[in-house]
């Protein structure tokens, strides 16, 4: 059953991958996104390093939440001005990645004590019934997030702003 914890991760990959090589390669990058973007998948990334380095408690939970709540809300900063850059389909695409983001970190609240071996209801046990997977599985989002973070800022504000000057 503890594969299906995976599937929201999953599907944001996805639309993140779509979002980033059908839309903004084509369109191009302004600044302000070439900048929020990292910044966003940054407030994630804080997220999952927080599931994986912080031990579980009632109150790092809900330290946690807040930090998921703050990033489910930031991510959303920049959709006033996107409407004026974006196609229909992009911001459709978006409102995708809107709904799974809160989802993908609620599952990450739901594997955290798993993996760190904290006490369950038997109903998550029962769900999430292999921590060593489930562990590995979060320091590859880590790692595949924070090699997202990095391309995001070395090729929109690096490598495609040498090519825009040649």
């Amino acid at each position: 059953m503890w594969w299906t914890a995976l599937i929201p991760f999953a599907l944001q990959a996805a639309v993140i991958l779509a979002d980033e090589w059908v839309f903004h390669v084509k369109r191009n990058l302004p600044k302000w996104e070439r900048i929020g973007h990292p910044l966003d998948t940054l407030t994630v990334l804080i997220c999952m390093a927080f599931a994986l380095w912080v031990p579980f408690s009632k109150t790092a939970l809900i330290f946690y939440a807040l930090l998921a709540a703050f990033s489910s809300l930031f991510v959303t900063k920049d959709e006033f001005v996107h409407k004026k850059h974006c196609p229909a389909s992009e911001q459709w695409l978006h409102a995708v990645l809107f709904t799974l983001h809160p989802v993908v970190l609620a599952v990450t609240g739901f594997i955290w004590p798993v993996v760190q071996g904290a006490e369950v209801s038997p109903w998550i046990a029962h769900w999430l019934d292999n921590g060593p997977a489930l562990r590995l599985f979060l320091w590859g989002q880590l790692a595949a997030m924070g090699a997202f973070f990095l391309y995001q800022i070395l090729y929109w504000n690096w490598i495609r702003d040498q090519q825009r000057i040649l």
